[in-house]
């Protein structure tokens, strides 16, 4: 099931653009978990993706260990139809995405060994468009 806002203020926002070079100063370390995966750079992740990667740790874990999703996509992105003419103000919603920036925690993982939480991470990994790295409670310094 994707994941939207129950409820916004404003239908539509501005966007915002990305700082590449900027360092998540909150949200970098793990909260719940013992290991985590970690973003490697600065990106936009829309609801799909986020639930393609907890679908595809979920297939690989079964009913072991228990997943925590760090983020949720809060912006909603617009788009305008195709072949429609200029003006006619902004167009309707299209999907809801969150932004993450360099060193964010996206989902942490507890309750099963290294091995299966490398696999189930490394799975999630090839649904995301960011580059991430697997994290172990302790070690979660971003260099």
């Amino acid at each position: 099931m994707a994941m939207l806002p129950a409820r916004v203020k404003h239908r539509k926002q501005q966007t915002r653009r990305n700082k590449l070079g900027h360092v998540a100063q909150t949200c970098n370390r793990l909260a719940f978990g013992d290991y985590g995966i970690q973003s490697l750079e600065s990106g936009r992740i829309t609801a799909r993706q986020i639930e393609a990667a907890r679908v595809a740790a979920g297939h690989y874990l079964g009913r072991s260990g228990k997943l925590w999703i760090r983020i949720f996509p809060h912006r909603p992105v617009t788009k305008h139809p195709a072949e429609s003419r200029m003006g006619s103000g902004k167009g309707d919603v299209d999907y809801w995405a969150t932004h993450v920036d360099r060193g964010t925690v996206l989902f942490e993982l507890a309750g099963v060994t290294e091995d299966q939480a490398r696999e189930a991470m490394r799975r999630q990994a090839h649904k995301l468009p960011v580059a991430t790295r697997l994290i172990k409670r302790g070690e979660e310094e971003m260099a």
